[in-house]
């Protein structure tokens, strides 16, 4: 088959699980039932090994589009060539009981636009990464998979074909007729009929748009870049785990952040610190309840906590807190880019950070959303005694790195934010605390942060303590107003962060690396990649700086939709963007498309009230 690039894919979903479907009509990623379970299709992992379920027209130079159908998760792959034209409608039906049919299936609409097209099929499941076996046994009209763990039909009306390991069939429809494929959890042992389901795909493929257009009607965005915030919220809901209330950073694992690299890690899990990220988007455009529900997940995660009473940066979608990383050495990576990573060693590393990210979240809700209770503030009050005697510790820091802890700017920054939102949350609801130790330890932070974080060398705040590297995660200073964005200090962060490699920035024809891409030399590593949240942090940061300065608020507008041209056809990013502008990491990446948001928002409010 050859790997797809990984910008070729689009998603569908149900809010338990996702699937990525190829421009070639191949779904290369599904994990059943859920975001985190193991893999039936895993092609973009390993294109001869992972498995793929492939629709697609026998025709010669036939040209491929794919798209939404409107304000939708419903995915449409339309081929064209001058034997006619042809289409595949994926999608997953949602807005279902456990009981209706339709529930939790995966349903591929085959349809002959314009005169007789012949299609090819060929489902090959690779359950559990590969790892099991499975039997193919017919099943009325249709076959089931039987592995040790997992059992899944594939439902149709059109005669298959199938071996020892999967369907292989070829099928002829006329103009206008339609033929219906559905991936389903099936018994073995009870006979299926696929009788009416043609009538049956329709009657969930109209349910499943108008959920979607329901969903999306309540978001409150009228700015310019109005399709791409939905599409970007619409994007953020695929990636929610329904039971839970859970948003995943990523819906894959492994794919590359270099390829050939070993930086290939698995996202399919939630972080403590997109919290406020995630609240701060939803709420601005008006999804409230998916806001709460995620505040709600955080609540029990708080109650929850480890036996040494501090939280971990990353939880499973359920709240399990062991994410023991494995690696898959019988795959051989995207591209033979190994190791192919299951689980996050990260689980357990401390990185100080997420209290900052978790008090803002929690303040924001508080705000915008519903007041916290007081059970949730005793142990929100607990972290934050635990960062006075914590925060000067050295850590990991925002982007994981797996080697020595260091003092980093940015998780400083972050234990100031923490104390900062306790004090005004105190204040605000006279709840009781330490507020006399948290401000002291706050403006300790800051002044510390003043003295150590910033460098006359280079005119900027830098990464740690002692280094002159950039860091373009100190962007966010002025988002969480820890500094004016028009203090004489961040804005020469800001002219040194937009200098290019070869200058010692971090900025490349508007998009920005997240730390020295060179690795002290003078040309960028190729296979580096930009990092696409940092270029939506300096947008943010440009446009709050802009307020007071049209040429910074126009210097924003103009990376913004520089940058909205590095989207896929479909308007998804994936974690960032290499040299050739292709996907790099994995995809669609929640917290681009959080940032996307928030950086529209305040980019046109600014807009507006300059205008």
């Amino acid at each position: 088959m050859g790997y797809q690039a990984i910008e070729n894919y689009g998603i569908i979903g149900n809010m338990y699980t996702t699937a990525l479907v190829g421009v070639n009509g191949s779904i290369d990623w599904f994990c059943f039932p859920h975001h985190d379970s193991p893999s039936v299709f895993g092609a973009i992992l390993d294109e001869k090994k992972g498995g793929y379920f492939k629709i697609e027209p026998i025709a010669c130079n036939f040209t491929h589009k794919q798209f939404y159908w409107p304000e939708t998760n419903v995915l449409v792959s339309r081929f064209l060539s001058d034997c006619g034209v042809g289409e595949v409608i994926d999608f997953m039906p949602v807005g279902l009981s456990e009981k209706e049919r339709g529930y939790h299936w995966l349903v591929r609409k085959v349809s002959a636009v314009r005169r007789s097209i012949t299609f090819r099929l060929e489902c090959y499941p690779a359950f559990n990464y590969a790892r099991d076996k499975h039997k193919v046994i017919p099943n009325g009209s249709g076959v089931c998979f039987d592995s040790p763990n997992l059992k899944l039909g594939l439902m149709t009306d059109i005669p298959l074909k199938h071996d020892d390991k999967g369907v292989c069939t070829e099928f002829t429809l006329e103009a206008g007729e339609t033929a219906v494929f559905v991936i389903r959890e099936l018994d073995p042992e009870r006979e299926y009929s696929s009788s009416g389901l043609s009538y049956e795909a329709k009657d969930l493929f109209d349910c499943t748009v108008s959920y979607w257009r329901r969903w999306i009607s309540q978001c409150n965005y009228r700015g310019r870049w109005r399709e791409t915030v939905e599409r970007s919220a619409l994007v953020l809901k695929l990636l929610t785990f329904e039971p839970t209330g859970a948003i995943v950073a990523a819906p894959t694992c492994s794919l590359p952040e270099k390829l050939g690299g070993k930086l290939n890690w698995d996202y399919r899990y939630a972080w403590i610190r997109d919290a406020a990220f995630i609240i701060y988007a939803l709420l601005r455009i008006g999804f409230t309840e998916e806001a709460g529900r995620f505040i709600n997940w955080i609540d029990s995660l708080c109650h929850q906590c480890a036996d040494n009473g501090v939280l971990q940066i990353v939880y499973g979608i359920d709240g399990r807190s062991d994410l023991e990383e494995e690696v898959l050495e019988h795959l051989e990576g995207y591209k033979g880019s190994a190791p192919v990573r299951i689980g996050n060693g990260a689980y357990d590393q401390l990185q100080l950070d997420i209290y900052g990210e978790l008090m803002d979240a929690v303040y924001l809700f508080n705000k915008y959303g519903t007041p916290i209770s007081y059970d949730l503030w005793t142990r929100l009050r607990y972290y934050l005694n635990w960062v006075c005697d914590n925060w000067d510790r050295k850590d990991h820091g925002i982007w994981e790195t797996r080697d020595e802890r260091r003092d980093f700017v940015y998780s400083k920054l972050m234990c100031w934010v923490a104390l900062d939102r306790g004090l005004r949350l105190a204040q605000k609801r006279s709840f009781p605390g330490d507020l006399e130790r948290w401000l002291k330890v706050r403006n300790q932070i800051y002044e510390e942060l003043m003295s150590e974080g910033w460098s006359e060398e280079r005119q900027a705040f830098v990464q740690a303590y002692g280094t002159n590297v950039l860091d373009a995660g100190n962007l966010i200073m002025p988002l969480v107003f820890f500094m004016s964005p028009n203090d004489p200090r961040m804005l020469k962060t800001l002219d040194t962060i937009m200098r290019s490699p070869q200058e010692g920035g971090l900025t490349s024809n508007s998009l920005v690396y997240r730390y020295d891409p060179s690795n002290g030399g003078k040309e960028p590593d190729p296979q580096e990649g930009t990092f696409n949240l940092c270029t939506f942090w300096l947008v943010e940061a440009l446009t709050r700086a802009g307020r007071t300065d049209q040429t910074r608020l126009d210097q924003a507008r103009l990376m913004f939709e520089e940058m909205l041209s590095y989207a896929n056809h479909l308007g998804l990013y994936a974690e960032e963007t290499g040299s050739s502008g292709e996907a790099l990491g994995n995809f669609p990446q929640g917290f681009t498309h959080l940032a996307l948001i928030s950086a529209a928002y305040n980019l046109n409010r600014a807009i507006e009230g300059n205008s």
